[in-house]
């Protein structure tokens, strides 16, 4: 019993350390809110991590936020509960942006 426990735990464990990763598009004058465009766990998500940072598109961790985004679906819009995270999110690649330019 305690083996079978164990190994469930170390399961559990390996999901909690595996990444995900998610993309958001926003453009004011095309969409009336922000969208999922892209989403991935494992070994995609490291891959669009590796991409992102390749392109010089600034990546935003937030552990509760990741937890949230992974309910939502490809192309979906985010709901406006997290109207105000996701704001943040926005916020913080405009300066990352700024300060990339300057």
């Amino acid at each position: 019993m305690d083996r079978t426990r164990s190994r469930f735990q170390n399961m559990k464990d390996q999901k909690r350390e595996q990444k995900s990763a998610f993309a958001l598009r926003y453009e004011e004058k095309k969409d009336d809110s922000p969208r999922v465009i892209a989403k991935g766990e494992g070994y995609v998500a490291e891959n669009m991590i590796e991409k992102a940072n390749d392109h010089n598109i600034p990546v935003y961790e937030d552990e509760t936020l990741t937890e949230l985004l992974g309910e939502l679906s490809i192309n979906e819009k985010i709901p406006e509960e997290l109207y105000e995270v996701v704001a943040e999110v926005f916020a913080f690649i405009y300066k990352v942006d700024k300060k990339q330019k300057a």
